[in-house]
């Protein structure tokens, strides 16, 4: 079996499989899909995540930034989007908080284990919310 190849990036180096593609790549294909979907409908990203110095951080977190908020906000239907890796993508204990906040708010709450299952809690749920706008 040969070792999976090794990418660099400015924040990181990160290992590229065929099998297991990476939360960003989930994200971009769920947010793909959804643009073309529900095309009036606007879903925008929280960019919460990654790698910073610690000075960055600090920056960010006196600029209001929260640990475990959700990837994704879908303002007209209330549809906050968690994506994780279709296999090994896991809360961490902030978002299982965040999670619960924003469900105690009323929020919905998805979080998808990759692009095809948060298109498809995304279609089965739109049924029962009878959300505005397609």
């Amino acid at each position: 079996m040969r070792n999976p190849k090794r990418k660099r990036t400015t924040s990181s180096t990160y290992l590229i499989t065929k099998t297991q593609p990476s939360e960003h790549d989930e994200q971009v294909g769920f947010v793909n899909w959804f643009r073309a979907k529900y095309p009036k409908v606007l879903i925008f990203a929280i960019p919460n995540g990654g790698k910073r110095s610690v000075g960055a951080g600090r920056k960010l977190k006196a600029e209001g930034v929260v640990a475990g908020i959700p990837d994704l906000f879908i303002p007209a239907w209330d549809v906050w989007v968690e994506m994780k890796r279709s296999k090994s993508g896991r809360l961490s204990p902030d978002q299982k908080k965040i999670i619960e906040y924003l469900e105690n708010e009323g929020y919905k709450v998805i979080v998808g284990k990759g692009a095809k299952d948060a298109s498809r809690q995304i279609v089965e749920a739109k049924e029962n919310w009878g959300s505005k706008d397609e």
